[in-house]
């Protein structure tokens, strides 16, 4: 009887079978090989006509090194179990908030006006991106240990307060305000997914904090006498040069955001063509950066950036679908936190671009120029990919098979 049984479960093991998502690694190598093109046609120029570059090619190699590295980190990650990962997660959230804090030593490098990088030897980076993986890794993780608990008022306000550790961090000893913001969005976003059942309490805080900003906004937009003052002086803890972004962004917008709404209005539906962009020769400080939207739209016109906006919708759309399948809670929480962020960074880079918000120089993911932010998105996604590797399928039924919904339901359950 017990031999029957044991080939039974034998032969339910051999019905399922592994499930890694290609379709994401491909999405993945696609925004790379489009942001490569379009790098080298928004920096040609720049590079060529910068003293300190003696190649056009400057920009185009540097982000092919990173790109291919971060390809292969991504595919060495994705066969690394998540949970593996997890057992470093509070190691990470206390190095995050050290090397931010180093910043303001004499290791920090100032760069554009901000103190933002930190130069480790031969390696420089922004440690505030490390931050970003640092609560999408590690608050799961205080979410997992308090289960049921979560749904009290105060466990929700301990994890609120655990992300927003970092967020201040980033805004205080980077100078990355807008770091900052996006570190907090992915804490809401996390905290959303993990409570099904939101309370009242929560949303009317969301709500009261959109209320809040709106207000400030049309209070500032009838003082600007007020505003002017303060980009001098700054106000509490907000520096001057931010509210300058602010004062420029009500009175029509900066001449940088000017010339990317003349590269994109010019591009028409088709563009005028790869490499004919006017507006990059000089025109658009830094365009290679964050206003490289803009070049795509003067390029490839209305047509280049729905092609691009179709494939981050897709890769949005592949990290729901591992979200929704994954074998336990922390595998959904942590695949929702880099949905979050990514969705979230693009959204923000594109509302710039329009002059919809102030400049924040958020880089669009995986397009812009940047070696840090580029890799350190790669490893999220690979971090998801680890999650998608654990789900199995059904092969009689073509189903993915997940063995921790009940874990998933831990939190909704009385």
């Amino acid at each position: 009887m017990s031999e029957n049984k044991a080939a039974a479960g034998n032969g339910k093991r051999k019905q399922m079978t592994g499930y890694y998502d290609y379709n994401l690694l491909v999405c993945l190598i696609l925004l790379m090989s489009f942001g490569l093109i379009m790098l080298y046609s928004a920096s040609a120029y720049e590079a060529y006509t910068s003293s300190n570059i003696s190649s056009n090619l400057y920009f185009f190699e540097h982000q092919m090194k990173i790109s291919l590295a971060a390809l292969v980190w991504v595919v060495f990650l994705s066969k690394v179990s998540y949970h593996f990962m997890a057992k470093f997660a509070s190691f990470l959230y206390v190095l995050a908030f050290v090397l931010m804090a180093l910043v303001q030593s004499p290791l920090g490098v100032e760069e554009f006006g901000a103190r933002r990088w930190l130069k480790l030897g031969p390696v420089q980076f922004q440690p505030s991106e490390i931050a970003k993986i640092a609560v999408i890794m590690f608050l799961p993780l205080v979410i997992l240990q308090m289960g049921r608990k979560f749904k009290g008022v105060w466990a929700q306000i301990v994890v609120f307060f655990t992300g927003a550790i970092q967020a201040v961090a980033a805004w205080q000893f980077t100078e990355n305000l807008s770091t900052g913001i996006i570190i907090m969005l992915i804490t809401l976003v996390v905290m959303v997914v993990a409570l099904p059942k939101k309370g009242k309490l929560f949303w009317a805080c969301i709500f009261m904090g959109i209320a809040a900003v709106a207000g400030a906004l049309v209070y500032l937009k009838t003082h600007m006498d007020v505003l002017e003052r303060w980009t001098q002086t700054g106000f509490a803890f907000i520096d001057g040069y931010q509210f300058q972004r602010v004062y420029e962004w009500l009175s029509g917008g900066s001449y940088q955001i000017h010339q990317g709404m003349y590269a994109i209005g010019s591009g028409g539906f088709f563009g005028k063509g790869l490499g004919n962009s006017t507006q990059k020769l000089g025109t658009i400080p830094e365009a290679q950066n964050d206003m490289i939207f803009s070049i795509v739209c003067e390029e490839l016109g209305v047509f280049g950036a729905v092609l691009l906006l179709l494939m981050f919708g897709y890769l949005l759309y592949r990290l729901f679908m591992i979200a929704q399948n994954a074998p336990d809670l922390y595998g959904t929480l942590i695949v929702s936190g880099v949905f979050g962020h990514i969705a979230i960074q693009v959204i923000l880079n594109l509302l710039v671009v329009m002059n919809l918000l102030p400049a924040t120089g958020i880089t669009l993911p995986f397009i812009s120029y940047g070696g840090t932010s580029f890799l350190f998105l790669a490893t999220e996604l690979g971090v998801a990919l680890s999650v998608a590797d654990s789900i199995r399928l059904d092969e009689k039924k073509g189903k993915k098979h997940t063995p921790g919904e009940r874990e998933k339901n831990l939190l909704t359950n009385t």
